[in-house]
């Protein structure tokens, strides 16, 4: 089987709370909350349109990476206005095993002040570097940062 990937979006909304959504899975209100699992698409029978294990250990990894970049920033008193994140999980078959190989961390920083790039900088490696979920899995972890200020587009 070829490499599948899996994509999980990432959106702060307030204090140390976010949202992930994912172009792969439809959801509903309707649902309650509740988070439907099935096997993806790569697989006999999979299920398009559903969250699958895959996009959930994307989803962890990614909100990992928000929750601790939240306490890093407080702590470096790193004044921002807007943290997305985009995470690409990759699936592979390796040596007959599937497993996820990578995980491709694509933040987006929006701060207020151009004299705040490399603190900001300093924050999101340092946020990569002791995200407890990157730490605990055998897959890969890349970050690719962009760092906007207000106002830029």
């Amino acid at each position: 089987m070829e490499a599948h990937y899996f994509e999980v979006d990432l959106k702060w909304l307030k204090e140390r709370k976010g949202i992930i959504s994912s172009p792969d899975v439809h959801f509903s209100a309707a649902d309650g909350g509740r988070i439907e699992v099935a096997t993806p698409p790569p697989f006999p029978k999979g299920m398009p349109g559903i969250w699958s294990p895959e996009h959930l250990f994307t989803a962890a990894v990614s909100s990992c990476l928000m929750t601790t970049f939240l306490a890093i920033s407080e702590n470096f008193k790193l004044e921002f206005e807007s943290f997305a994140c985009v995470a690409k999980g990759k699936l592979e078959q390796v040596e007959g095993k599937y497993l996820m190989t990578e995980v491709l961390l694509e933040p987006e920083l929006t701060i207020l002040k151009e004299e705040d790039r490399e603190k900001a900088l300093k924050v999101l490696t340092k946020s990569e570097a002791a995200c407890l979920i990157s730490n605990s899995v055998k897959a890969k972890v890349k970050m690719n940062p962009l760092i906007r200020i207000t106002g830029d587009l």
